[in-house]
């Protein structure tokens, strides 16, 4: 049934992709016609038709929700002399997601109180802001709207090759196409964001809507910024749709961990920030970066940084498969140690241990020994205090006996 529906929900967004959709629907006794929308991203969403029965409508309704979201918005209606509506969502107040897919129908009571709906039409929510250009190819489109045709390809390119390198390791449904909607800066980037309900981040993905945002400038750095983001970005979505809701579960360090590995121009910055951390004992433990991320800027960095080096270092110790185990472990629902036990035998922490022998080259015992020094000065005290107590005691009866 799950199969099912995810069919359903793909089939769906590649109609959605070429427009504005209905479904074929049976005649219900409500007929909807002149249905259509018009918006502008952030502000407001207005849906037009026109509604007619062959027994007078008593009362009529909208209803309309986003897909992936359960909750469902009903509103009354007024109607026309000749049935026709006009209704206006204030899209600045109550948000809705960039690219996100509305699902909305038709329901009224009729005088001789039967209820009838129509079938349901579709839109997506496309920020409408920017006159956006796209090339597409049969897995991927990627649309950008600063730029030239060579900018377009360069992203087409990123994205080909980056989804072929995750299909090395993760065999994804490549139909319907994803799609990369690029920036051309950061604030851009932002601004959409923000006003779709969403935090602001350097890149985002949708996976559950095949949706991946960036901001990437037109530069002479254009093809290195695209071969990072791009396929960064995709590997979300193509994780989502190997895994279905079970992505959810993924520990952040891992998902990302993932996403950072398929870049194909790695981050050179990445092997300073971990060696000048592991010199200065400042390391974050995989067991914190299960959940999430620090909000910190400067800590998040070395968490990326740790996480890439981390599962490559888990892919080369365990091979694709291994990596492959570990994502369907946690998709399962284990938590971040018994995961890590179940698929390759070993729990986080040892692993965690093993990488920082073999990747930076620490002595774990001597870190260990170091990591635990204040504690073991206090332990010591502790003790002596006693001990030396004890001894003056019996020094002093020593001296009494004498």
């Amino acid at each position: 049934m799950k199969r099912l529906r995810k069919f359903v929900f793909f089939f769906l967004l590649a109609l959605i992709s070429v427009g504005f959709t209905n479904m074929p629907q049976a005649q219900s006794g409500l007929n909807a016609t002149n249905v259509n929308i018009s918006y502008n991203f952030g502000q407001q969403i207005t849906f037009l038709a026109r509604l007619t029965s062959d027994t007078p409508i008593q009362q009529a309704f909208i209803s309309f929700r986003e897909v992936t979201d359960q909750n469902t918005r009903v509103v009354p209606l007024t109607l026309g002399a000749d049935g026709s509506t006009a209704y206006q969502y204030d899209a600045s107040q109550h948000l809705i997601p960039p690219f996100a897919v509305i699902e909305f129908s038709y329901q009224a009571t009729l005088t001789n109180n039967q209820s009838v709906s129509t079938g349901p039409f579709y839109f997506r929510y496309d920020d409408n802001r920017f006159a956006w250009k796209e090339l597409n190819d049969e897995s991927v489109i990627v649309h950008w709207y600063n730029g030239d045709d060579a900018f377009g390809q360069a992203a087409l390119d990123a994205a080909r090759a980056g989804l072929q390198g995750i299909g090395q390791t993760f065999p994804v449904a490549l139909n319907p196409p994803v799609d990369v909607y690029i920036y051309a800066n950061f604030d851009d980037l932002v601004s959409s964001l923000t006003l779709g309900g969403r935090q602001w981040e350097a890149g985002h993905a949708d996976p559950s809507l095949g949706i991946g945002m960036l901001a990437v400038a037109p530069s002479d750095t254009q093809s290195i910024d695209l071969q990072q983001l791009v396929p960064h970005e995709l590997t979300h979505i193509m994780l989502y749709r190997f895994l279905g809701n079970g992505f959810n579960s993924l520990p952040t360090w891992l998902e990302e961990g993932i996403a950072s590995m398929e870049e194909l121009y790695p981050n050179p910055d990445y092997a300073s920030a971990l060696d000048a951390a592991s010199k200065n004992n400042s390391l974050l433990s995989f067991g914190d970066l299960c959940v999430s991320f620090p909000a910190d800027s400067g800590r998040a960095y070395l968490a990326f940084a740790e996480s890439q080096s981390f599962v490559r270092f888990l892919r080369d110790t365990y091979g694709s498969t291994g990596l492959v185990a570990l994502t369907q472990a946690y998709a399962d629902g284990l938590d971040c140690d018994l995961g890590a036990t179940r698929a390759v035998g070993v729990p986080l922490n040892q692993l965690e241990a093993r990488w920082r022998e073999s990747v930076l080259g620490q002595n774990i015992v001597g870190v260990a020994s170091q990591n635990l020094l204040p504690y073991l000065i206090i332990l010591g005290l502790t003790l002596i205090v006693p001990i030396w107590g004890a001894i003056g005691i019996i020094v002093a009866r020593r001296k009494n006996v004498g």
